[in-house]
C-alpha cells in the first residue's frame, strides 16, 4: 500500500531525505522512528502529499501520488487516515460533527453518516461523547475522536505523525494498541514516533530514520535497535 522508490527530498541544498526505499503491504503495521531532524515528518509529508520529492517516487496503493495533480490532492487526503499530535479538532463543532466532517464534504447522505459515524466512535469508546464539544474532552478523548475522524471514510492508509506527543504514557500506549487493533481490520497503519516505550512494549515492526536515510527496518523491533545501528 505504500512504497517509496528512490526518494531524495532536499531544502535549499540540505538533504531531508536521502535515497529512501520502502515498501509497507496492506494491513501491515509499523513504526517510523529516528531522533529529531532524521527525516520522519518529511516522510510522512511527502505520504500524504504535504511535500513531493526531490527525486524519485511514493506510490499510495499504486498510484504514483508524485504525479497527481495538484487538485487531486483533496481527494487523495480524504482517502487517506491522518493523526496528527495535536489533533486538528473542530473547536466549535460537536464530537460527532468533526468525525461527520469528512463525510459531508463528499457529499454522503445524512443517514449513512449517522450510521458511519456512530460505527466509528463505538470503535474508540467514545459513543457516549457523541454530543460533547473538544474543549470538554481529555487529551485521550480529543486524540480518540480524531482517529474516528480518521476511519469513518474507511481509508486503507492510515497515518500517525507523532499521535502522542502530548499525552500521558498510560494514554498514549491506550491509543497506540487501538490504532493497532484497527490494523488488523485491514488498515494500513503508520506511525511516527519518539516514544521508545510505546515502541519497545508492542515490539512490531520498526522503520529507523537517521540524517535521512532509513538505516533499519526490523520485524518485532525496539527503539534501541535504531540505536545500535545508527551509532558509528
Amino acid at each position: 500500500m505504500i512504497r517509496l522508490q528512490n526518494v531524495n527530498k532536499d531544502y535549499g541544498g540540505r538533504p531531508a531525505l536521502v535515497n529512501a526505499n520502502l515498501n509497507i503491504g496492506l494491513g501491515e503495521f509499523a513504526f517510523l522512528v529516528g531522533p529529531s531532524g532524521a527525516g520522519k515528518s518529511t516522510l510522512m509529508r511527502l505520504l500524504y502529499r504535504e511535500e513531493i520529492p526531490s527525486s524519485g517516487k511514493v506510490f499510495i496503493g499504486g498510484v504514483d501520488i508524485t504525479r497527481i495533480h495538484a487538485r487531486q490532492v483533496p481527494l487523495l487526503r480524504r482517502r487517506l487516515g491522518i493523526v496528527f499530535q495535536d489533533y486538528k479538532l473542530l473547536p466549535r463543532q460537536t464530537v460527532f460533527d468533526n468525525v461527520a466532517y469528512i463525510l459531508r464534504a463528499l457529499g454522503v447522505d445524512q443517514s449513512s453518516i449517522n450510521r458511519r459515524v456512530t460505527s466509528a466512535l463505538c470503535v474508540v469508546n467514545l459513543e457516549d461523547k457523541a454530543k460533547a464539544y473538544p474543549d470538554e474532552l481529555s487529551g485521550g478523548e480529543q486524540q480518540r475522536v480524531g482517529i474516528a475522524r480518521a476511519i469513518v471514510n474507511g481509508p486503507p492508509v492510515l497515518l500517525a505523525d507523532e499521535p502522542t506527543g502530548n499525552l500521558d504514557p498510560q494514554t498514549s500506549l491506550e491509543i497506540v494498541q487501538l490504532l493497532e487493533r484497527i490494523s488488523t481490520r485491514g488498515t494500513t497503519v503508520l506511525i511516527s514516533t519518539h516514544d521508545q516505550f510505546i515502541v519497545n512494549s508492542l515490539r512490531r515492526r520498526v522503520i529507523s530514520l537517521r540524517n535521512g536515510e532509513i538505516v533499519s527496518d526490523v520485524d518485532s523491533g525496539t527503539y534501541e535497535m535504531e540505536v545500535k545501528v545508527a551509532t558509528p
